[in-house]
């Protein structure tokens, strides 16, 4: 009888790592395509990627993202994009310095279309660091499309101009 614990207690750290990973890499994938139903509404906008969101400020558009943020998003975003006990980020606040800091029009359309570009190629590309996949890419996965519809609804959660911002950075 072989009273050494250590084979034992190396298969069962062995199997648990491999469980962690498995379950890792399960969480990394995303769900199927949303139901063609949620999308059958939207504009259609074509192949060519827009610059910036088409369809701002459009409340049947920012209705038909909710659903689809519900589908897509809400499991690590929460189901307002505020992230409150949840793992993603809060992404109402994504422009929100835009719109509360920057006087000049210009500079905020400006403001507003890198943030637009910043969403578009996270949600395509994905978040991963260090080798760790803190965010799916959702190319081929999401539409164009879909992901406009999704922003404009986070647009749409945008907290009021009364709510408390944090500090600007650096000061």
């Amino acid at each position: 009888m072989n009273t050494n614990p250590m084979p034992f207690l190396q298969r069962l750290a062995a199997a648990a790592l491999l469980g962690l990973a498995a379950s890792l890499a399960f969480a990394a994938e995303p769900p199927p395509a949303p139901p063609a139903a949620l999308l059958k509404d939207l504009p259609p906008l074509g192949e060519t990627w827009r610059v910036d969101n088409p369809y701002r400020g459009d409340a049947k558009v920012a209705e038909i993202g909710r659903s689809l943020f519900a589908e897509s998003c809400a499991r690590c975003h929460g189901p307002d994009g505020d992230a409150t006990r949840y793992v993603g980020n809060d992404l109402r606040m994504l422009d929100i310095y835009c719109h509360r800091r920057i006087e000049d029009p210009k500079a905020r359309a400006h403001c507003v279309r890198d943030n637009d570009d910043f969403f578009k190629l996270s949600v395509l590309e994905g978040k991963r660091r260090a080798g760790v996949t803190h965010m799916p890419a959702w190319q081929g996965v999401l539409s164009q499309e879909a992901i406009w519809a999704i922003r404009t609804f986070l647009e749409s959660r945008r907290p009021a101009k009364s709510d408390k911002l944090p500090p600007a950075a650096g000061g």
